[in-house]
């Protein structure tokens, strides 16, 4: 083990006479994926059936 942590590795873990803990489903929120590209899909589907219509349509005309 790395030497300039033998003094705190046996310490207790801190915890606050204040404050209650977080719970654990609101805790794992904060560390959840951030949906940056919300409605992203949407358009990806709306582009697909569009794709597959323009490549559907010259066969249905013969």
């Amino acid at each position: 083990m790395d030497k300039r942590y033998e003094k705190i590795i046996q310490m207790p873990h801190h915890t606050s006479a204040t404050r209650k803990p977080m719970p654990l489903y609101n805790r794992a929120a904060q560390f959840s994926p951030f949906a940056a590209l919300t409605g992203f899909e949407d358009i990806i589907s709306q582009a697909t059936e569009q794709q597959i219509q323009s490549f559907e349509k010259p066969y249905s005309e013969e």
